[in-house]
């Protein structure tokens, strides 16, 4: 797996943040933020899906709000049945319009994926409903 980009302001150091850097916060609380569990959010750093953004001095991991917020497009790709490579993938495109709005290509990945995730909303909305039917059958017998 790919290493997405991610824009940080300090990159993946060990010990404190500049003083200017976003806030962070341990793992906890992130995995109570994002209902993800520590083990989870462990796995997306160990196959470099999502870095966070610096480790204390005492090598804990320290995520920012900008990676709450990847680790929650993750969580919301999930469901859909994205691979960790197809998440990589759009993260690193996310991150290449935060940096230029303008990146054609990012701008058509993305579009990609947008399309995507409508046709497997649209599936798993069919699936729902012939389970509604299915438990309306069992109700009337």
């Amino acid at each position: 797996m790919r290493t997405p980009q991610q824009p940080t302001p300090h990159g993946v150091g060990v010990g404190a943040p500049p003083a200017d850097a976003e806030a962070t916060q341990h793992i906890g609380a992130v995995a109570e933020r994002t209902g993800l569990s520590l083990r989870t959010l462990r796995h997306y750093d160990d196959v470099g899906l999502l870095r966070p953004s610096a480790r204390s001095e005492g090598g804990y991991r320290l995520y920012t709000d900008s990676d709450v917020e990847r680790i929650l497009l993750i969580k919301r790709m999930k469901p859909l049945g994205f691979t960790l490579d197809e998440m990589a993938d759009l993260l690193d495109a996310v991150a290449t319009l935060d940096i230029d709005a303008e990146d054609a290509t990012a701008r058509a990945k993305v579009a990609d994926y947008t399309r995507s995730a409508e046709e497997r909303r649209h599936k798993l909305a069919r699936t729902l409903d012939m389970a509604d039917e299915f438990i309306a059958l069992l109700r009337a017998t």
